[in-house]
């Protein structure tokens, strides 16, 4: 062997590198004769691969040329007219007789340009490499895969027979496509006609009614290694994932183990914004300006008289539009329940309160409350609003109003300076509205647009720490995000006493930008390891406008949505009907039920939020598609726990207001203490896929007889001051919940706004 080359793909064949010993007087600037090589080499085809248009004036110099402009490192000549261009010498083609390329050129007498079946072959590259023939590649992936045949593709009313296509132009290898397949959780894949990748499911194939064809009709090599065939034109070298552990693995319960959507009541709104209150009760805020003529903007729900419409609804009101506006459970004694932003001006400077009142069968009385004293200092539609640790409200983004320029800024409430520009929000525009932020127990904040992840300084909010970005689309050329418009939903995964182990949060669903793939995975990350990657789950089918609601028993539902498009008016098609229950406590790969499916889209402004019973309301739908309806009706999900025959368990408890590391004593009424838990879910308000406030904890628990104790999470880092639902649970089952409220109001809310239209307050 003469020299050595490194190849770009870590070709595992043999190579052989040859240089002729004679040079030619007659080449193209910098290029190098490298010989008279044989060409059609037995079965195997062409020894260079990209035959260039006969020139009856060819020359070598006019050869060599038209491969540089192409990109190429070698050039050759055959048969008078003939140019070809490769960056190698393919299969196993050897070096003849200088005397075998004897037949002049076309474009110049004196020059030889090959001759039948012979190259007069130049490089750039000396010495040339020359590639043995191609083979088929039997396993890819680290031996993940395993090749299955030549799939004939196009096989069904012309459709791909695999869905996710990757163009992987001039660099594509077996192993470059199925790696990506893993990547993305797809157990098929393969490639066709030498640079497009494809990737799908088990049956995939079979359910488009592809069939096989024979092993020689995949005979286009890789272009990225050319030793090794990647399908044809039509044909793909098909792989299928062999190892023992599976990529993905999801339960398909039965009957009442898949859960039962059922019909509530019939609503008089179209949510945009749905929250249960600390009376027990149902709000629901809706776009009133620009919504039907006679919606006041706001409405109440009494769960106790879904049998009764008329007594179950109680109109309220606003008084500017709260049309994509954000919102919070307040940690005040009142449990206040805060609207942000807006539309348009006025309303994009809105802040509005409500007071919840009243219980379960008794009538309410107080309404939203808003003053043009008390406003943001930036107008916001679309803003996100997160609960800080220390009790300030932090606001963060949006636009200027009904599709104007970003507002890539933060600002407290209460007022506490003026709002601070962040550079992130103003490069990630248009795609970082409503964006998904945490308080992390390390101290920081985790902010979450399109698709990068920052933690930011709780105190400064200059940028901590930058994480990987994240990843969404198998073909990474199209960027997808997790933001709307390309919405997806975060959840904080639970927390465990003693809060030792790191905290992990779930993100699924979202879409790409202009082709509008919806993303059928999740990803995961604990924000405060630093150097983690996220993890990437598939889902049965894609999903956009996702919405999620936790469950008492530390599972989540994940729900509503579409299976293609992104958010807003008409930008969405085909619902996803179908339910899931994605379990953290099982393995990477199979946390994910296939659930019950509902007959109701649920698209852009639809919600989810767990209620006090441990049922999920199902709210909303405003797609202005033509296709599907403004939605009025209200669904709950009932979990497979509420439909398995055993009894609820009961409880009593008295202090319903604690202080970071107190126990709290209550007792149980009914049911076993003897593997007894406690969950609290965050007091939370759903809206575009965004569950602002929620969170999920497992605290200590300890009982003797039916005499209980439980201990409050230990700090606001950990567990951000707010109300909380709290179920006792035997076995899966949990108890109705009630509202207790942890860590106070340190932000002295319940004394805010001192404007006269507020009083009177609530104190904290």
């Amino acid at each position: 062997m003469d020299g050595a080359l490194i190849l770009p793909w870590g070709l595992s064949a043999d190579i052989r590198l040859q240089k002729s010993s004679v040079a030619s007087p007659i080449a193209a600037a910098g290029w190098i004769y490298q010989g008279c090589y044989e060409d059609n080499v037995g079965t195997y085809g062409r020894s260079l691969g990209f035959n260039q248009p006969d020139n009856s004036n060819l020359t070598r110099e006019s050869c060599s040329s038209t491969c540089a402009g192409l990109g190429y490192s070698v050039s050759g000549t055959e048969y008078y007219t003939q140019c070809f261009c490769d960056n190698y010498v393919r299969n196993g083609a050897t070096n003849k007789p200088d005397s075998d390329c004897n037949t002049a050129c076309g474009g110049a007498a004196q020059e030889m340009c090959g001759g039948p079946n012979r190259l007069s072959v130049f490089s750039t590259i000396t010495p040339v490499a020359v590639l043995n023939p191609p083979v088929i590649q039997q396993t890819a992936a680290n031996g993940n895969y395993a090749y299955k045949g030549c799939l004939v593709d196009h096989a069904n009313n012309n459709n791909r027979v695999l869905a996710k296509q990757i163009i992987m132009n001039g660099i594509g290898t077996i192993d470059m496509c199925l790696a990506r397949c893993q990547k993305y959780g797809y157990p098929t894949g393969g490639m066709e006609y030498g640079q497009e990748c494809y990737c799908g499911d088990f049956g995939e194939a079979a359910s488009n009614n592809a069939t096989f064809a024979a092993d020689t009709d995949c005979s286009t090599t890789c272009p990225g290694n050319g030793t090794i065939f990647c399908g044809a034109g039509n044909r793909i070298s098909y792989y299928e994932w062999v190892a023992a552990q599976p990529l993905y693995q999801f339960s398909y319960p039965t009957g009442n183990n898949a859960g039962q959507y059922q019909l509530l009541i019939g609503g008089v709104v179209i949510p945009l914004i749905t929250t249960q209150g600390i009376n027990g009760k149902v709000q629901f805020v809706e776009k009133w300006g620009t919504g039907p003529d006679n919606s006041t903007g706001a409405y109440e729900l009494d769960l106790t008289k879904t049998n009764d419409f008329n007594s179950a609804w109680r109109t309220m009101h606003v008084q500017t539009d709260v049309f994509c506006s954000a919102g919070l459970q307040l940690p005040d004694k009142a449990g206040r329940i805060i609207n942000i932003g807006g539309w348009s001006a006025p309303s994009t400077y809105g802040v509005r309160l409500y007071a919840p009142d009243g219980s379960p069968g008794q009538n309410s009385s107080n309404d939203w409350i808003e003053s043009s004293n008390v406003q943001l200092q930036n107008g916001r539609w679309y803003p996100t609003a997160m609960m800080m640790a220390n009790g300030s409200i932090l606001v963060i983004g949006g636009e200027s109003g009904s599709n104007g320029p970003p507002v890539p800024t933060l600002e407290l409430l209460p007022p506490a300076g003026a709002p601070l520009n962040m550079p992130w929000l103003k490069n990630t525009d248009p795609n970082n509205l409503y964006p998904l932020m945490a308080v992390l127990p390390s101290g920081n904040i985790l902010a979450i647009v399109f698709n990068q992840a920052l933690i930011l300084d709780e105190k400064t909010f200059a940028t901590v720490r930058t994480l990987p970005n994240l990843i969404g689309f198998v073909d990474e050329s199209q960027s997808s995000g997790r933001t709307y418009p390309l919405e997806g939903t975060m959840m904080i995964l639970p927390q465990y006493a003693p809060y030792s182990d790191p905290l992990q949060i779930l993100i699924c669903g979202g879409s790409t930008i202009g082709a509008a793939n919806a993303l059928d995975n999740c990803l995961s990350i604990h924000p405060d390891n630093v150097g983690e990657d996220w993890k990437l789950e598939r889902m049965p089918s894609p999903r956009v406008m996702t919405c999620m609601a936790p469950l008492p028993d530390g599972t989540y539902l994940i729900l509503n949505g579409a299976v293609a498009g992104v958010a807003g008016f008409g930008l969405a098609s085909n619902p996803n009907l179908n339910a899931l229950l994605y379990d953290p406590t099982k393995p990477m790969g199979q946390r994910i039920s296939i659930m019950a499916n509902t007959t109701i889209a649920r698209l852009y402004h639809s919600e989810a939020i767990t209620l006090l019973d441990g049922r999920v309301l199902v709210t909303g739908s405003d797609p202005e598609d033509k296709k599907n309806p403004q939605e009025y009706r209200i669904e709950v999900f009932i979990p497979p726990y509420l439909l398995s025959g055993e009894p609820k368990p009961t409880f009593t408890i008295t202090n319903k207001d604690w202080s970071y590391g107190q126990t709290i004593s209550f007792t149980v009424t009914s049911g076993s203490t003897a593997n007894l838990r406690v969950s609290l879910l965050g007091a939370d308000v759903s809206t575009h896929g965004n569950s602002m406030g929620q969170r999920t904890f497992f605290p200590a628990v300890s009982c003797s007889g039916n005499s209980c104790t439980v201990t409050a999470p230990p700090n606001a880092h950990i567990c951000p001051p707010s109300w909380f639902k709290m179920y006792v649970l035997d076995g899966s089952m949990p108890s109705d919940g009630v509202f207790v409220r942890i860590g106070g109001d340190p932000g002295q809310l319940g004394n805010w706004p001192t404007d006269p239209a507020f009083s009177p307050l609530p104190g904290i």
